[in-house]
């Protein structure tokens, strides 16, 4: 078996993960990119609107799917494409969490995916201070020419793997796993008629159905630390914070302490301060992670760079990375 994959990126309408509105499929047989597909698409009824942080991100607006298939309507379309190949995702969590979430209030089943998340393995292959998709593409050597396009960034994302592998001598997806003493993660199959509803999907649905509001409103003033919770012994290894000590710094659209509370749920430390612990600088504001050329920064990034600077191994996260890993509803979940 050769090195044979598909790689996916989705962008969304809004914070819900389960609002697809374009997506771009590159696939990948003996290392090199042999096909190419990408759609425009309306989000399933309901969660079919637009936020200002997403369009802003990705350009896609609600005019420009008007008259488009809806996600379920599509996706015989994109499954046919994947066939029985292997994921490659960058942040791999929030796309396969998209194709789950999308079929889930679209009432419609959904098939199992192995898949490889390029975020963690740039993170174990790479030393970057920031794995966001261009950091990690322009060390792979991949011009990335749009960034939040579906097609550009899958594209991408595929050339990461290509070369993740290549540095680790290995002509397999499980040569690749095999040498780096990781476990492939799955996706299994789901049938909301049987299964129910994930818990993003259900309270996305709550919400539609006039729950609670999906976006906090920002606070402004000085972040409330509040407490630092244990890590939850439960959580999924495989998830991309998982076993990382992750400090806030900024002003972040949820309150400081739930966003500890929502990393310590999928696995990771919370702490207050950067320390010699510390793997994972979150950065609100606004930051994306450009701005760790620019030097727009604060205080905690700057001392987060010196540490980088002298070997520790840190990274710093923008609030979207952050909550796409989460699972958050917050407006600025947008893809990596």
């Amino acid at each position: 078996m050769g090195l044979d994959f598909t790689a996916i990126d989705f962008e969304t309408a809004n914070g819900f993960r389960g609002s697809p509105c374009a997506v771009g499929l590159t696939k990948v047989r003996g290392g090199r990119v042999v096909e190419e597909a990408s759609w425009l698409m309306r989000p399933p009824a309901n969660h079919d609107h637009f936020d200002y942080h997403n369009v802003r991100i990705h350009g896609i607006t609600a005019r420009d799917v008007a008259g488009r298939p809806r996600f379920g309507e599509l996706f015989p379309e994109i499954g046919a494409f994947i066939g029985d190949d292997i994921l490659a995702a960058h942040n791999a969590a929030f796309d396969l969490g998209v194709i789950r979430s999308g079929l889930e209030v679209s009432g419609l089943a959904g098939p199992a995916y192995e898949y490889v998340c390029t975020v963690m393995l740039s993170r174990r292959c790479y030393s970057l201070v920031s794995n966001s998709l261009p950091f990690a593409a322009e060390e792979a050597g991949v011009p990335l020419v749009k960034h939040h396009d579906a097609a550009e960034d899958a594209r991408a994302c595929a050339g990461i793997l290509i070369d993740i592998a290549r540095r680790n001598g290995a002509n397999s997806i499980a040569e690749l796993y095999l040498s780096l003493g990781l476990v492939m993660p799955r996706q299994e199959a789901f049938d909301p008629a049987r299964d129910g509803l994930s818990k993003p999907s259900l309270a996305a649905v709550t919400s539609a159905a006039g729950g609670a509001a999906l976006v906090r409103p920002f606070q402004s003033g000085w972040p409330e630390e509040g407490v630092n919770p244990d890590p939850n012994p439960d959580a999924h290894p495989g998830h991309p914070l998982y076993g990382q000590t992750v400090v806030f710094t900024g002003q972040l659209s949820m309150a400081r302490p739930e966003a500890k509370l929502r990393s310590a749920e999928v696995g990771a430390r919370p702490e207050s301060r950067v320390t010699g612990r510390t793997t994972v600088l979150v950065v609100g504001d606004g930051f994306v992670a450009s701005d760790l050329r620019s030097g727009r920064l604060t205080g905690k990034a700057r001392r987060v760079l010196e540490l980088h600077e002298r070997g520790q191994a840190i990274e710093v996260l923008s609030e979207g990375e952050f909550l796409q890993m989460v699972g958050s509803f917050a407006a600025a979940a947008v893809s990596a």
